[in-house]
């Protein structure tokens, strides 16, 4: 089972952004996808995540700013940032909460991080 994830980059504060994460391999199913980030001296936070019935939470951060959503057919999770601040520079984690099919139990994934760079 693999992570991966696109869309960071350098965008002017303002801006707008959009990643998406794809889980990939042989996954009996997903219960969680969502996004974390980790700035330079800072410990990884939660910023968006979903359900696989839809549900969503917000780190207060992001709270009007973010829009989380997922595809479960294509084990996507995607997540739309506007109104970019340079304090959302840090870099995005995809995680998925998942069962693949050589287990019995779920676990956590993650995806291998892409920047996002705010300027200001």
């Amino acid at each position: 089972v693999q992570l991966q994830a696109s869309g960071g980059g350098l965008v002017q504060a303002g801006g707008s952004l959009r990643l998406s994460c794809t889980a990939s391999g042989r996954i009996f199913s997903i219960s969680f996808m969502g996004w974390y980030r980790q700035a330079p001296g800072k410990q990884r936070e939660l910023v968006a995540g979903i359900t696989s019935g839809g549900s969503t939470n917000y780190a207060d951060s992001v709270k009007g700013r973010g829009d989380i959503s997922r595809d479960n057919a294509k084990n996507t999770v995607y997540l739309q940032m506007n109104s970019l601040k340079p304090e959302d520079t840090a870099v995005y984690y995809c995680n998925a909460n998942l069962i693949p099919y050589s287990a019995t139990y779920s676990n956590n994934y993650w995806g291998q991080g892409t920047q996002v760079t705010v300027s200001s």
